[in-house]
Formats: structure tokens, C-alpha cells, sequence
């Protein structure tokens, strides 16, 4: 095949939801528009000083993406710069809708609705760090190649053998 398309690295992307969020649809939408495209660090500080309520709900789908991407990048052993990355998809659907009834005069009732929403957050690795990443990942596989190799590997794990263990935190009870 001559038309193939070379693609560089793979770009780490990790996508986070939340679902049945009793908020407008609506309203949501107003907020997500504010964060999208963004980096995620100012993302973030965009959603701190944002006078929404539901504000805080997209911080923390938008905070669970981020643990995503680093976990995904963590199991693929990989390394993740936070800062690299961007909002590359967000959006608000409309969630169930729970009908209620209120008091009307003369014995009526007026219905009415409270609407619910489904949030999606997806953030992607930049393309230019991820190819640097990829290529300090080569650098790295190039030297630990031979004995050379070897006596890094052997004191990086000594080295991390002799890190200090940190003291579990007591929890309430």
C-alpha cells in the first residue's frame, strides 16, 4: 500500500463520566463550553472560580480523566506528563427526567420535571509530547541495553528498595 499514513506515537487519551447528575442539561452545558479545548491545568482554574453549581461536579469529572490518563500510562508503563494535557472532548446528554406533581388550587396538581444529566470528560496527551515521550522511552530502552545496562537497572532497583516506606494514614473511626 504507497498511501499509507505513518502515525506517530500513540497519544494517551482517557475519558471520564458521570451519570444521573441533578442538574439542567442546559446549565451544564454553559460550564463544559468554558473548559473545552483547554489545557487541563487551566481547565481546572477555570472551574475553581466559576460561580456555577455544577461547576464543581465537571471539576471532579474532569479530575477523575486526569487520574485516568495516568493510571492508563502506569499500566502501560509509560510516563505521563500531567501538564501536557488538554480537553479534547467534553460533553452534557440528558439524563432521566423524574416527574413530580405540585399542589395546585381547587384540588389540581401541576406537573413538573426535574432533569438529570450524563457528563463526559476526555483528555488526550498533547502530539508533541507525545513523541517526546516516546522518544526519551527509546533513549531509555537504547541504554539499558549490555552491562552497562544492566548495572543501571540493578541500582535503580536498589535504590528504590532503600527508599523509606511512608507511614499509613489512620483513618476515622
Amino acid at each position: 500500500m504507497a498511501n499509507e499514513i505513518h502515525q506517530g506515537p500513540a497519544a494517551i487519551e482517557a475519558i471520564a463520566k458521570a451519570r444521573f447528575v441533578r442538574v439542567s442539561p442546559q446549565k451544564a452545558r454553559l460550564v463544559i463550553d468554558l473548559i473545552r479545548g483547554h489545557r487541563a491545568e487551566n481547565a481546572l482554574q477555570t472551574l475553581r472560580f466559576t460561580k456555577k453549581r455544577v461547576a464543581r461536579e465537571v471539576e471532579k469529572v474532569l479530575r477523575s480523566a486526569i487520574a485516568n490518563a495516568e493510571r492508563k500510562a502506569e499500566d502501560a508503563g509509560d510516563t505521563l506528563d500531567v501538564d501536557s494535557l488538554f480537553v479534547s472532548q467534553c460533553f452534557v446528554n440528558e439524563g432521566p427526567r423524574w416527574k413530580r406533581i405540585r399542589p395546585a388550587p381547587m384540588g389540581r396538581a401541576f406537573r413538573y420535571q426535574k432533569r438529570t444529566s450524563h457528563i463526559v470528560v476526555e483528555v488526550a496527551e498533547h502530539h508533541k509530547a507525545a513523541a517526546t515521550r516516546a522518544a526519551s522511552a527509546a533513549a531509555e530502552a537504547e541504554a539499558s541495553k549490555g552491562v552497562k545496562g544492566t548495572i543501571r537497572k540493578a541500582r535503580k532497583a536498589l535504590a528504590q528498595r532503600q527508599r523509606p516506606a511512608q507511614p499509613k494514614k489512620k483513618g476515622k473511626k
